[in-house]
């Protein structure tokens, strides 16, 4: 009876270990595993690029990508359906109390500097705009391309974004402090891809979407999707003195921030272990992922650090 009893415990103990091991290795870790990620779609191609690439690395790690508008990615954050988002803001201070209140760790990492670009048609010969006439557009006081000194067209201007609650109008709202849309002549493509193919063939459309989707010029998806599109240069000033007061949404005019439209992009993770979301983190910030976000057209504002070694030819 004893060592039944004896017998019983040690075999009760074997299924407690093996619990408690197999809980741990369900845990993912940098090299591997399986984790949700949500961005706005604005970003899918550096999304996409980025995972692509540490998915590359370690075979044994996997991405879930849910793109969806801005608003949306921030809920699955705090809802906890999503691990990593990638976003043009930080969380607001309400959101950070969700957080806190979870007691779940919470990192934010500021990783580039992107560009909202505005295109339109070729047939549309304006590709010059001042911030001042954009307002002017968002608040209706310019509502027809004759207006505009650059444009050939005569006609009323429609606005074409990828998602009402999208990142992209929602950075225009902030920037121009727009509470009411519904008087716009506005229409929601439902993605970037699409808002791109919209102007191509309406050159009274006037397009807004994330540089990203251009800004890569060895790719070929890229190329194609540029072709047949001006991109707006935009200037700061109200009455520019030259063309050189006009920046366009690419690295030139990002990297100290002339272009007007210039903007954030953030990294978040909820962790309270080092798992495959800090691995990427780690990625963009101390590898190559730096360099990824440099060939999609953006600016790194992590720089990835690179040792140079001069030859004189001479001895000292």
């Amino acid at each position: 009876m004893n060592n039944l009893i004896i017998t019983s415990k040690f075999l009760i103990l074997v299924l407690i270990i093996s619990a408690c091991s197999g809980g741990s290795s369900d845990l993912d870790n940098p090299r591997r595993g399986t984790v949700t990620i949500a961005a706005d779609e604005s970003f899918k191609p550096l999304v996409d690029a980025l995972t692509g690439a540490y998915e590359g690395i370690y075979p044994e790690a996997h991405f879930k990508i849910d793109y969806k508008p801005e608003q949306q990615t921030v809920l699955q954050f705090l809802q906890d359906s999503a691990r990593i988002v990638f976003t043009t803001r930080k969380l607001t201070e309400k959101e950070t109390e969700i957080i806190k209140n979870k007691k779940t760790a919470l990192k934010q990492q500021h990783i580039a500097i992107d560009g909202l670009a505005i295109v339109v048609s070729k047939a549309n010969s304006d590709s010059l705009m001042t911030l001042a006439e954009l307002k002017g557009i968002f608040e209706g006081k310019i509502t027809n391309w004759s207006q505009l000194p650059g444009s050939n067209q005569t006609g009323l201007i429609t606005l074409v974004f990828d998602d009402a609650n999208a990142s992209n109008l929602n950075f225009i709202r902030e920037k121009f402090k727009i509470k009411d849309i519904k008087n716009l002549r506005l229409i929601a493509s439902g993605s970037n891809e699409k808002v791109i193919s919209d102007v191509k063939s309406n050159p009274l459309y006037l397009g807004f979407i994330g540089v990203n989707w251009i800004g890569d010029g060895h790719s070929v998806i890229s190329e194609k999707l540029s072709k047949g599109l001006n991109v707006f240069g935009i200037s700061n000033k109200d009455k520019p003195d030259s063309l050189s007061d006009y920046y366009q949404p690419f690295q030139k005019g990002l990297e100290f921030r002339n272009y007007p439209l210039s903007r954030d992009v953030y990294i978040l993770s909820l962790e309270g272990y080092s798992g495959l979301g800090g691995g990427m983190m780690t990625y963009i910030a101390r590898d190559v992922g730096g360099l990824i976000i440099q060939k999609m057209g953006l600016i790194p504002t992590i720089r990835y650090p690179r040792s140079v070694e001069i030859r004189t030819g001479k001895n000292f």
